[in-house]
Order: C-alpha cells, then sequence, then structure tokens
C-alpha cells in the first residue's frame, strides 16, 4: 500500500527566526482530504565528544519551552545552507570550548516527526585543543562529563529526558562495540 500524502495547499500562520509553521492540505493514498501542522526548522546537530579519560562533554541549560534545566549532549542548529560536519565542528567549540577531532558520523534523527521537519545530524567525535568558549548572547550552559555508564543510568532514573541524548547514547556504544562498518 503506498502511504504516502500529496500535499494540497501550503498555508504560512508564522515565519519566525528559527522556525516556520505551515497549515497545509493533504490527499492520503486513499484520496481523503486532511489538515496538516507542520513546523519547519532548519535542522541540527549533536556531538558525543570523549576526552582521553573516556568521559563525554555534556551541557546542562534551562530550556524554556519544557521549562527546566537539561543535561544534554553539545547540540547546535545549522545555518542556511551549512553542512552538518561543519555545523558540529563549530557547535562543539562554541558550547565546549574544545575542537573536535576525529568526527565519526552516527547517523540522523528526526526528534518529532508528526509535526516537525527537523533531523538532527548526530557524530561522535574526540577532545581536542582548547580553543575558548564562544557561546551566544543569550545562551548560559554548565559543562560537565560524564561516562557512558552515569549517562546511561541518568537516561533510566528518568533524570536525561532530552531524545537526541538518549538515541546517542545508545548509538555511541554501538560505535564503540564496534558495531559500524
Amino acid at each position: 500500500m503506498d502511504l504516502k500524502e500529496k500535499t494540497i495547499k501550503k498555508e504560512y500562520v508564522y515565519q519566525g527566526l528559527i522556525l516556520n509553521v505551515r497549515k497545509d492540505e493533504a490527499e492520503t493514498a486513499d484520496g481523503q482530504r486532511v489538515p496538516r501542522e507542520v513546523v519547519e526548522h532548519p535542522g541540527g546537530v549533536g556531538i558525543a565528544m570523549e576526552d582521553d579519560e573516556g568521559k563525554f562533554f555534556m551541557v546542562t541549560q534551562y530550556r524554556y519551552a519544557q521549562e527546566k534545566v537539561m543535561t544534554e549532549y553539545p547540540a547546535g542548529k545549522r545555518e542556511a545552507g551549512e553542512e552538518p560536519l561543519l555545523t558540529a565542528q563549530r557547535e562543539i567549540i562554541e558550547e565546549t570550548g574544545y575542537e573536535g577531532t576525529d568526527f565519526f558520523y552516527l547517523g540522523q534523527m528526526a526528534p518529532t516527526p508528526a509535526y516537525d521537519s527537523e533531523i538532527i545530524h548526530l557524530f561522535y567525535a574526540r577532545q581536542g585543543e582548547f580553543r575558548g568558549q564562544h557561546l551566544d548572547a543569550d545562551e548560559d550552559l554548565n559543562v560537565s562529563k560524564m561516562t557512558l555508564d552515569e549517562i546511561t543510568a541518568k537516561i533510566v532514573s528518568g533524570e536525561i529526558t532530552d531524545a537526541k541524548t538518549i538515541g546517542m547514547t545508545f548509538l555511541v556504544r554501538a560505535y564503540k562495540e564496534g558495531k559500524y562498518d
């Protein structure tokens, strides 16, 4: 059965600095006309950067939409036309102050595919030289380090609820166990 839907009409109801919101009309494979709401987002990256002691850089920051402080792997939004690897290289320095080396592409995830176009590209990296942290003017965060087991325990206990961090932890474990070709 063909599951693809055809877009009939797109109407932008909001266009912002980070995202746009559309109210669409689509046609399902069986011919029904249905409403669809879409959040357009340029996408981003997440970086699991490991130091020489086997600890991963984590950032803790207040997430306004969630109304709470959250711990996550460093991450950031892609700029228009920017390749994911370049975004990852830029964001890891901005957030942690350290450059990443030996980047490995773990894959991508769609955090909320029912209504959001965002794709997050996921990377593993090794800690490189300190270059100095360069946070955005409206960005406040704390940097810490945790082992993969500590991160996993915080996921299981519900202390870490960030989707990309949960997914990346699984992928990093698979990478470290040699499950990538």
